[in-house]
């Protein structure tokens, strides 16, 4: 996937050392960069679309209970 493709992607939203991360159904970890009011999705499943800026990140436009 290169950088700057839109992604739509379903998971688990969990705190880590990097940050938020998105545990993607069927593996896989995306590190998010987020407005500080995605921490209310914390533990649930939610899907989240934004753009690939890295290796393993993306840049959230939107997030929402799954």
């Amino acid at each position: 996937m290169p950088m700057g493709t839109r992604h739509r992607v379903t998971g688990f939203l969990k705190d880590s050392r990097r940050g938020l991360i998105l545990e993607v159904d069927g593996g896989g970890v995306y590190a998010l960069d987020a407005e500080p009011g995605a921490r209310q999705f914390l533990g649930r499943k939610v899907t989240v679309e934004g753009v690939r800026s890295g290796f393993d990140r993306l840049d959230v436009d939107w997030i929402g209970a799954a």
